[in-house]
């Protein structure tokens, strides 16, 4: 399938989607959003890695910031951090540039790792995107947590890449149905800038039998 462009999702969505379904939906669906420390702090953050449309050539190096990138075939749209090209023969041709190229995007993240597959997943849609577009495979791509002020390497294999597609592909449905998962309460919601408006604790179901065992005790 196809997407037009406009119908194309937010690429940073994958991140939300990844996170919580109904964190995602809140936002990109409803249209709500509210801040907190670890939203302001990655806002922060971000803005040293984003110079939307600047680059620099370092030696074999080529650096973009703010690179926008979409795929028409997943349907979705945005920016990458940073996406590194290293000069290799085994690469692809860039038009300004002599030479071929290697790319390799890198996502800025504020914390230290601990929800990693939600990130991975945003750097794979990344990946999938720079792919389409450039019309080359890339292998790795790496993840910058400024806590622990290093880099993590991602490997883009094949698992990694359909579950990417398959969030993608429910992200869609949602969008099309304008239906809001609900969703129990999880420890993901401790740290969740939406909890307040979300109320997860709402669809705790507690079932008749354990509700006369708690009552009992």
């Amino acid at each position: 399938m196809i997407y037009q462009e406009e119908d194309f999702l937010q690429l940073s969505g994958i991140q939300h989607y990844a996170y919580c379904p109904r964190q995602w939906a809140l936002i990109h669906i409803e249209g709500q959003w509210e801040e907190n420390a670890h939203t302001t702090m990655g806002e922060i953050l971000h803005t040293h890695a984003h110079e939307e449309g600047s680059y620099e050539l370092k030696g074999n190096l080529l650096i973009f910031r703010g690179l926008r990138v979409s795929s028409a075939n997943l349907g979705v749209s945005g920016q990458c951090d940073v996406v590194e090209f290293s000069k290799d023969n085994l690469g692809i041709t860039l038009h300004g540039f002599s030479g071929k190229w290697v790319p390799k995007p890198i996502e800025y993240k504020k914390g230290n790792g601990a929800h990693l597959e939600a990130d991975e997943m945003q750097l794979v849609g990344q990946t999938l995107c720079l792919e389409e577009m450039l019309q080359t495979h890339i292998i790795t791509a790496d993840l910058f947590y400024f806590e622990k002020r290093r880099r993590e390497s991602v490997v883009i294999d094949e698992e990694k890449r359909e579950r990417a597609k398959q969030l993608i592909k429910e992200m869609h449905e949602l969008m099309d149905r304008k239906y809001t998962p609900k969703i129990g309460e999880s420890e993901n919601c401790h740290s969740c800038s939406m909890k307040d408006i979300c109320t997860p604790q709402v669809f705790n179901k507690t079932t008749v039998e354990q509700y006369i065992i708690n009552n009992l005790r």
